[in-house]
């Protein structure tokens, strides 16, 4: 899993808590005073996570008035931290998501994804092609590969869930870090029937590599989405 900075970690639960309407759009964040006693930090780590939350668009502060939430972002289409690899289900957890499995198999690798997975031609991978169904709405198409002998037991049923949920709560396996690669590409059949794309229509497609602590890669994905439903953000706070 990402280890993130305490004040990445305030910001998380500020906005959570705006999101979830505990603080509600045009009221006050609490002052800096009452949320440096609450999370037991500095003054500095605060104004931090608040900087976090003022450049997402999510609230804004002026001297002498206070940090007014706003719960607008800057960003017309839904927008996802490139660094976050948690899994759809954890960042859209307050929202309807579904899967449509429209591939599940346990097959053999070629010499390419021997390479990714770091594994040998005769141990047996899972390949997995998954719609994910935002509110209603297709939203991104998934090509997943992953060892048999790291995820066992696989089934549609967690499929149709969260894998990573099924990966660190059941098997009790935590991440310790990610490769990814976010780039352009034209779309294929595959986009124009399960996305809706045309097809002139680029797509979006995030291709990464998941170690575990061993330096083993559990996972080697390909996730497209539509180009104008998603997109990622770097935030970089100066230290």
């Amino acid at each position: 899993m990402i280890l993130m900075t305490k004040y990445e970690q305030i910001a998380d639960i500020l906005r959570e808590r705006i999101e979830n309407d505990i603080y509600p759009k045009n009221s006050l964040l609490p002052n800096q005073k009452k949320l440096v006693e609450e999370f037991s930090v500095s003054r500095m780590t605060i104004k931090k996570a608040i900087s976090i939350l003022t450049m997402e668009g999510l609230v804004y502060s002026q001297r002498g008035y206070g940090t007014k939430v706003l719960k607008n972002s800057f960003w017309l289409k839904d927008n996802t931290p490139a660094n976050e690899y948690n899994g759809l289900s954890n960042l859209m957890k307050n929202r309807h998501l579904e899967s449509k499995i429209i591939l599940f198999e346990v097959d053999f690798p070629d010499q390419s994804e021997q390479q990714k997975l770091m594994i040998q031609a005769h141990q047996p991978i899972y390949r997995i092609i998954r719609l994910r169904i935002l509110d209603d709405v297709p939203y991104v198409l998934e090509h997943t590969l992953m060892p048999t002998d790291l995820v066992p037991n696989l089934s549609e049923v967690i499929l149709l869930g969260s894998i990573y949920s099924y990966i660190h709560d059941e098997l009790n396996i935590q991440f310790a870090g990610t490769y990814r690669n976010i780039q352009a590409d034209r779309s294929n059949l595959f986009d124009q029937e399960y996305l809706n794309c045309k097809s002139d229509d680029p797509v979006l497609e995030v291709e990464q590599v998941v170690y575990l602590k061993s330096s083993r890669p559990i996972e080697y994905s390909k996730s497209r989405s539509r180009y104008d439903q998603k997109s990622y953000s770097v935030l970089d706070v100066i230290e």
